[in-house]
């Protein structure tokens, strides 16, 4: 046969690049119960759908060739669901998956590639920071650092997983993208504790300083933690189902399930009739979307503001909404950057956005001032007033003072209130304690005079008279409203593409 010794070659060479590491650091990994690279990306992808680029590619340095096969990165595109979809998937275990020339190379080919062709991009990471020795030195920072991107235009959908010890450019890669989703006993840090306690001079727990408890609920980097590698993958396959390939195309439509109407018919008893009890906003936005289609976005932090992707008979928006349940559902300044995030979010791959508001306002006081609550609430309002997308505004019992506006009263394509709706410049209790400086423990019925006397002409029908309010319905019309309005205000001349005026917004907040 022609050529008999090229491709015996051609499948040594074939076999021993698609072989990863090391049988033990294989084994390891088995044995922890984590997925290899190639097992993730199999996984993640249709079966047979898979090309990949770069499967020959080594370091640069010649005495790591031969211990760096695909050097530490498995890249290409395939199909999930049947959409073409970027991959970089890190292979810890060659080289601990670091970042040097070549692997950026590679990382950076399928990106440029999604960009400029439409297709979204899935980062699966764990990285052991920057490869030493090869990016020390002057041209070894230089290199590592040459076909790096560290902004974004949002042009397609980035979802990205960490799945392991992520540090340096994988950390990045993370930051810089739209969804992140976190394995629990995963790490998230610009270097690991090694690197950290020689510089800082302490030791430290590599979950403290970047563990799925630390971004999930603090930093919010992280929208979503899981258990596994299949839950991961499972997460971004669900997340990616909301969004188009491109940011020139409309949202995936799906099919309406057969008892979608059913849950709003129950919807008044989910909330108080009393503004002062506390309820769960959640319940609500489960009742109104299709059933089984509401995926939270950040729901470990700031849990006063509620962030999540659903679906209203079929089209898919994002939900924003305040949650009575935590801090009576004032605003905070990590609410504010949690919300301004996910309009961003939306506003670049042209989901509509529906407000849910039952809010006292903004949470104001000495801690929040210190943590630049006005600059927050500016921000907020800077992201609202520059998307595009499709917006409807609701308030369910309260909305009062800048809160209102943030929350899409006045700033959206439509706002209208429950029959309960409640909508002033503060709280009427608050008031009275301001105006006539009397308190409700000193001289309750006086207080109790007085907080009727402010509290007129505050209901839903007093914002629709001067036509504020664009109507007042029956709570159980919620669903029914939001899918009409959002027929009304499709951007039927821009085929429901918006103008995309925040795609260059910082990727972290």
């Amino acid at each position: 046969m022609a050529f008999e010794k090229e491709l015996e070659a051609f499948q040594r060479r074939t076999e021993a690049a698609r072989a990863m590491g090391s049988k033990k650091r294989l084994a390891e990994r088995q044995d922890a119960g984590l997925l290899n690279a190639r097992q993730r990306v199999d996984v993640l992808i249709d079966a047979g759908t898979f090309e990949e680029a770069g499967l020959f590619a080594r370091s640069i340095r010649p005495e790591a060739a031969g211990i760096s096969p695909t050097d530490g990165v498995v890249s290409g595109f395939g199909r999930i669901d049947g959409r073409l979809c970027g991959v970089n998937a890190a292979d810890f275990t060659v080289l601990g998956s670091s970042s040097a020339e070549v692997h950026g190379k590679k990382q950076a080919f399928v990106r440029n590639a999604a960009a400029q062709n439409g297709h979204p991009v899935i980062n699966l990471m764990e990285c052991a920071g920057g490869r030493i020795p090869d990016i020390m030195g002057a041209a070894g920072i230089g290199r590592a650092g040459e076909h790096s991107r560290y902004t974004r235009t949002r042009t397609t959908p980035t979802l990205s997983a960490v799945m392991g010890l992520t540090y340096g450019g994988g950390a990045f890669a993370c930051i810089n993208s739209d969804l992140v989703v976190m394995r629990k006993g995963a790490v998230l840090a610009v270097s690991s504790q090694m690197a950290t306690s020689v510089a800082i001079g302490e030791e430290m727990d590599p979950q403290d300083l970047g563990g799925w408890r630390h971004h999930s609920e603090g930093t919010g980097f992280v929208d979503a933690v899981v258990d596994t590698d299949e839950d991961c993958i499972a997460w971004i396959r669900k997340a990616l189902s909301y969004f188009p390939d491109h940011a020139n195309a409309t949202t995936p439509v799906a099919p309406i399930p057969p008892d979608a109407e059913d849950a709003v018919a129950g919807i008044l008893d989910l909330v108080p009739e009393h503004r002062g009890k506390t309820y769960d906003m959640r319940k609500v936005i489960a009742a109104i979307a299709d059933p089984g289609s509401v995926l939270p976005v950040k729901d470990r932090f700031a849990k006063v503001a509620v962030t999540c992707l659903a679906r209203i008979r079929g089209r898919a928006v994002g939900v924003i909404a305040t949650n009575p349940m935590f801090k009576g559902g004032a605003l905070d300044p990590d609410s504010c950057d949690k919300i301004a995030s996910f309009i961003v979010l939306c506003d670049s791959f042209n989901l509509p956005i529906v407000f849910l508001a039952d809010t006292p306002g903004f949470l104001v006081g000495l801690e929040s001032e210190k943590r630049r609550l006005a600059g927050k609430i500016m921000n907020f309002m800077a992201a609202l007033e520059l998307s595009t997308v499709p917006k409807v505004a609701l308030i369910l019992r309260k909305s009062f003072g800048q809160a209102y506006l943030n929350m899409g009263g006045g700033k959206s394509d439509t706002t209208a209130s429950w029959f309960t709706g409640e909508i002033s410049f503060m709280d009427p209790a608050v008031a009275v304690n301001i105006v006539y400086a009397v308190k409700r423990e000193d001289d309750p019925e006086r207080f109790e005079e007085l907080a009727k006397e402010v509290a007129k002409e505050t209901s839903a029908y007093d914002l629709a008279a001067p036509f504020m309010a664009h109507a007042v319905i029956d709570p159980r019309e919620t669903r029914s409203y939001i899918a009409r309005q959002l027929d009304i205000f499709s951007r039927g001349l821009t085929n429901g593409v918006g103008a995309h005026r925040l795609a260059d917004w910082p990727p972290a907040f």
